[in-house]
């Protein structure tokens, strides 16, 4: 042996001395983090407020699942690694009995000193949930360190489950949750015909999802996840055999299936589906304009609900029953001019940002913004644009005889707009028009070189991307049947942006699933108050986090975010 071997023993056994302590501190962690996210959100009344939705009548409140996933949680951070089953199993255990134990000291100190004085959610009701309605204060705690322990043991067994069966879990879990949470609409639902009916009485009480509904829907959801993944795989692996052809007939299908379904699900759904279904493609359509120039041109807009705005008042003053009102039009005559209206704005807002790049632009965009916002309520245009009042009786469209009165309605009129507005995006995104776009967002100066006309690519940019936003514009002040200027607030620019970031830069699908999940599911959580854009708030900061891409990026974007990745992985050798 060389003279440095008994130096590396030396080292490597302090490693070995140093690395249980390290792993506690690491559990340690991870319980005490679960138990102070506890006592967060009890301290501002989100806890109690959840714990007043039921999942499954007399079994699960929405408040005890957040406690069971903030306990699982704690044990999947603490049992990673590659150790054996055992010490994985005590660590999940150990964090979960902090995490409880950390927790219990809320309800020991609410029983011993009043605090509503500062945090007045600390409510009598809210004890009563943390110590599970027990006969004592310390019973109470006993059984919430209990649970921490069973949480946390559930946790470090998920770490040793296979991947596809924890995905398949947590598929089949959330849609209980979800079927618990929106039982009151999922009922509505299914009071549309007879077989509904009975299927209804079978899963749902008067009060909620019973227990034995809770099952039937785990299996299904379980087994649907479980045929839906082997079906994917099969279609991936008979992808490579498959011809050009076959692929795009396939598409083609699953575009008629996805259609179909939207036609439908507004029907059975009822009224307020139709109300939420209507703003989500009002969003896509906003969406599918912003993303010609942020996704593709790289161009940043702040100051993109101006357009939005131009929209609804031009239709407003061409078709309403006001004395501000220019003309008698029909909503059919109106909508184009109304869209030629946004695009000359648009490239009216392009011209004087043509030298301007980064965040600068984004500060200057948003400067346009504002000015059609402080001009819509001036008392100069007011003569003309009503100002504060706004402009009333907005007629709704008539079609062929036919009015579209109602939200289900329009929700056809405004998804019949976003498909045609998607195969034009489609068709300037593959077009060479596109294709100078996307050399402008990765390179100004040698899209130039290139021979790229940067004022005409940049204005042809703004001009229909704002064609989209009027012709969404249009659309939104026949829903609302009158047109305010609070309705046109800088934070519609920044949801559009958002959506676009969440959905994946560059990708149509992407806008669409962007809107569903930024402006749908909001909607349908409206109940929960200012507490949803918590919930808001914390799937963006995870969004960011776990997958910066977006939820369906396009092809380019996803390999320039991920290009490191592949430098990192060493050569096998």
């Amino acid at each position: 042996m060389s003279a440095t071997d008994p130096a590396i023993a030396t080292v490597l056994h302090d490693s070995e001395v140093a690395a249980p302590e390290s792993v506690f501190r690491h559990t340690a962690i991870a319980g005490v983090l679960a138990g102070v996210g506890g006592i967060y959100l009890a301290a501002i009344g989100l806890l109690l407020l959840l714990h007043e939705r039921p999942i499954i009548v007399d079994v699960l409140s929405l408040g005890h699942a957040t406690l069971i996933f903030t306990g699982i949680g704690a044990g999947i951070a603490a049992a990673r690694g590659n150790e054996a089953l055992g010490p994985r199993l005590l660590r999940g255990l150990m964090a979960g009995v902090i995490g409880g134990a950390v927790l219990s000291l809320l309800p020991l100190l609410m029983s011993a000193v009043s605090l509503r004085y500062m945090f007045i959610s600390l409510s009598p009701q809210l004890l009563q949930m943390l110590t599970f309605d027990s006969d004592t204060v310390t019973q109470g705690c006993l059984i919430l360190i209990a649970a921490g322990a069973v949480t946390g043991l559930i946790g470090a067994v998920m770490t040793l489950t296979p991947a596809a069966i924890r995905r398949h879990l947590m598929v089949a879990s959330g849609t209980v949750i979800v079927a618990g949470v929106l039982q009151q609409l999922i009922q509505i639902m299914l009071q549309t015909s007879e077989l509904l009916t009975q299927l209804n009485e079978v899963l749902y009480s008067w009060d909620g999802l019973m227990l034995q509904g809770a099952v039937i829907i785990f299996v299904v959801a379980f087994a649907l996840s479980v045929g839906y993944s082997a079906l994917t795989a099969r279609r991936a692996a008979n992808a490579a055999a498959q011809t050009p052809a076959a692929r795009k007939r396939a598409q083609l299908i699953n575009g008629l299936i996805i259609v179909a379904i939207l036609v439908v699900l507004p029907l059975v759904a009822g009224i307020y589906v139709g109300q939420v279904m209507m703003l989500v493609g009002l969003y896509i359509l906003m969406g599918m304009g912003l993303n010609l120039e942020v996704g593709l041109a790289g161009l940043l807009d702040l100051g993109f609900v101006a357009f939005f705005a131009v929209g609804a008042y031009v239709t407003a003053l061409l078709t309403a029953d006001n004395p501000h009102a220019l003309a008698a039009m029909s909503f059919w005559t109106a909508m184009p001019i109304a869209v030629l209206c946004s695009i000359m704005v648009g490239v009216m807002f392009g011209i004087p940002v043509l030298g301007v790049r980064g965040d600068y632009l984004a500060v200057a965009t948003l400067g346009l913004g504002e000015i059609v916002r402080v001009i819509v309520l001036s008392d100069f245009a007011a003569p003309l644009l009503g100002g504060a009042q706004g402009l009333l009786q907005v007629p709704r469209p008539v079609f062929f005889g036919i009015p579209l009165s109602g939200p289900v309605q329009l929700f056809y009129l405004t998804l019949v707009c976003s498909m045609v507005a998607a195969y034009c995006a489609w068709r300037l995104e593959n077009s060479r028009l596109g294709r100078a776009w996307m050399a402008l967002r990765d390179d100004e100066d040698v899209a130039q070189a290139l021979g790229v006309n940067l004022v005409r690519v940049k204005l042809l940019a703004y001009g229909l991307g704002a064609a989209f936003a009027g012709l969404a514009g249009s659309i939104f002040s026949t829903m609302l049947g009158s047109v305010y200027p609070s309705s046109f607030q800088l934070v519609i620019s920044i949801n559009v942006l958002a959506l676009i970031i969440v959905g994946g830069m560059g990708s149509l699908p992407g806008v669409v699933v962007g809107a569903a999940a930024l402006v749908g599911l909001p909607e349908l959580l409206r109940e929960f108050g200012e507490y949803r854009y918590l919930f808001y708030g914390a799937a963006l900061i995870l969004m960011m986090r776990i997958r910066p891409e977006g939820l369906w990026p396009s092809a380019t974007r996803r390999r320039e975010l991920h290009a490191d990745d592949d430098l990192l992985v060493s050569p096998a050798e």
